[in-house]
C-alpha cells in the first residue's frame, strides 16, 4: 500500500456549550473526532487524532478515502441548536508520526513460573531486552536491520 508523506482533510469544527468544549469531526474519516478547551487545544489535538486514525487504518491496510472538497462540504447537516459550525483543514506529516509509532514502547504482561522468576532478579536479567532478543530471533530480525530502518525514516524526514 503506497503511503502519502502528508494528508489533508477537511474537519468541521464547532462548539459545545453544554460541554464547553471545541469539537472537531471529520466526515470522510467516520469515528475520527476529537475536542478541546479553546480553539488552539482543539486544533491541535485535530492533527494528533488525525495522524492516529490514519495511521490506524494504514497499519489495518484498510482504504484511505479521499479527501472531500471544502466546497463539496454540507455544513447544514453538522449544526445542531443553532449552534454554527465551519470547515477547517487540517493537515498531517505522517513519517515523523509513524516513526513515533514504530518506536514507541509498549507493555506486555508476561507469566513465569515463581522459581524462574527468583532466579532471574537473583542474576539480574532485564526481562524486556531478553524478550526483545527472542522475539527478533525468533522472526529472524537483526538489531542491525532496524536500525537501518530508523535511519532510512529519519532520511525521508529530512528530505
Amino acid at each position: 500500500m503506497n503511503k502519502p508523506d502528508r494528508y489533508r482533510y477537511p474537519a468541521v469544527m464547532g462548539y459545545d456549550d453544554e460541554t464547553k468544549m471545541f469539537y472537531l469531526l471529520w466526515p470522510d474519516l467516520p469515528g475520527c473526532t476529537t475536542t478541546g478547551k479553546t480553539e488552539d487545544e482543539a486544533l491541535k489535538n485535530a492533527a494528533e487524532a488525525m495522524s492516529l486514525h490514519l495511521w490506524g487504518m494504514e497499519d489495518d491496510g484498510d482504504e484511505i478515502p479521499a479527501p472531500t472538497p471544502l466546497q463539496s462540504l454540507d455544513l447544514g447537516q453538522y449544526e445542531e441548536d443553532g449552534c454554527r459550525v465551519v470547515a477547517v483543514l487540517i493537515e498531517v506529516w505522517m513519517p515523523s508520526f509513524r516513526e513515533r509509532m514504530e518506536t514507541k514502547a509498549v507493555s506486555r504482561t508476561v507469566t513465569l513460573p515463581g522459581w524462574l522468576d527468583s532466579q532471574a532478579k537473583r542474576a539480574a536479567l532485564n526481562y524486556s531486552q531478553i524478550l526483545q532478543d527472542g522475539i527478533m530471533e525468533r522472526l529472524r530480525i537483526s538489531r542491525t536491520v532496524t536500525k537501518r530502518k530508523k535511519s532510512r525514516v529519519r532520511e525521508s524526514i529530512k528530505n
